[in-house]
């Protein structure tokens, strides 16, 4: 990491925060007392991870068979009460070219000018009246005159939105190779592993944003996940690799997903049960007020008609799928696209399957 600070955004001045962020800092965290902590003004902290590469659970076999480095989740019953053990042998994140995580390289997570961002935001300035709102946000989109091609390997300024580069000859980019391996036993019937790989990923102008509501007494939030690759690839093989079923490949591969909003936001609660609840509210419409037949705004209650016409085609609350070319061995089935989605009610529960 290179370094991190705290500013009251906008900053004073945004080119020198990037001249101090560029220096090599050698720095240890200390204690700050409440005199100290008193004159700190403003809160955010930008973070920026340079040469950094993660690799998880590639280590051979030991002598006995054992793999201790994997990732595992047990605890869960079937609905038959066998045990269930979801075991994730291999998880990466590298830089670009990595041919399926099997050469590892690093990659930039962020810019000195466009970071990944830990914040407590004023909610009226994201239409949250009268909160205060933690976002924890990946790097920022920009306009198309500023960012770059979020699926193309342009590296020239002005060819998209996206602000986080790809990697070039000199320049190892902030765009990631990512990807995981996993499988799943109930019982003693394991199954055949599970690869999912991305390439030259990109998650600019996502954020998580939550805060508390009064009425429900609920954490509330709002969730943005952009994803970007030029291909995502899923495939199913034998426990020791030997055979591979055909590879699903999903060209130029966009996912905007939008879940909650200011008008609806996500909440968060634990049943009774002990069970984990997310919600998507309906949406609470204002004062009754009269709607033309003709669905016009002459001849409609102003402020009912905006209303509805500034929620319905808010882009922001819409979430959309493209996938350039969708392929599955040697086989191509052109193009698909699922677009302004809006979610206007969502509740997903968990379950305890155990008898």
């Amino acid at each position: 990491m290179r370094g991190f600070g705290f500013c009251n955004f906008p900053c004073t001045s945004m080119l020198s925060l990037a001249l101090l962020w560029s220096l090599p800092l050698q720095a240890e965290m200390v204690t700050l007392n409440e005199s100290e902590m008193s004159e700190i003004d403003g809160a955010g902290i930008g973070l920026v991870l340079e040469n950094f590469a993660f690799s998880h659970g590639t280590d051979a076999p030991d002598a006995n068979g054992n793999q201790a480095r994997i990732f595992r989740i047990t605890g869960i019953k079937s609905t038959d009460g066998q045990d269930v053990d979801i075991t994730v042998n291999h998880l990466y994140i590298a830089g670009a070219d990595s041919a399926y995580g099997q050469n590892l390289a690093p990659v930039n997570l962020g810019r000195l000018l466009h970071p990944w961002r830990i914040d407590v935001v004023d909610g009226n300035t994201i239409g949250v009246r009268d909160k205060s709102v933690l976002e924890i946000a990946a790097p920022a989109m920009l306009s198309a005159a500023e960012g770059y091609d979020c699926l193309g390997g342009s590296a020239a300024a002005g060819s998209g939105t996206c602000s986080s580069r790809p990697a070039t000859e000199s320049w190892i980019g902030e765009r990631a190779d990512m990807g995981m391996q996993m499988n799943v036993a109930v019982g003693d019937d394991r199954s055949a592993n599970l690869n999912i790989h991305a390439k030259s990923a990109v998650i600019d102008g996502s954020y998580l944003r939550l805060w508390g509501d009064d009425a429900r007494q609920q954490m509330a939030g709002q969730f943005k996940l952009n994803f970007y690759s030029p291909e995502l690839t899923i495939n199913a093989c034998t426990q020791d690799g030997s055979e591979c079923g055909s590879r699903i490949t999903m060209s130029d591969f966009v996912l905007q997903l939008a879940i909650g909003n200011e008008l609806q936001p996500v909440f968060f609660d634990v049943d009774g049960t002990g069970n984990f609840v997310l919600e998507v509210d309906a949406i609470t419409a204002p004062a009754p007020g009269q709607i033309a037949a003709n669905g016009l705004r002459d001849g409609s209650d102003t402020a009912t008609w905006d209303f509805y016409e500034a929620y319905y085609t808010n882009p922001e609350y819409r979430s959309n799928l493209r996938i350039g070319n969708f392929g599955v061995g040697d086989r191509d089935f052109g193009s698909a696209r699922i677009e302004g989605m809006l979610i206007q009610h969502l509740e997903i529960r968990t379950k305890d399957l155990a008898p």
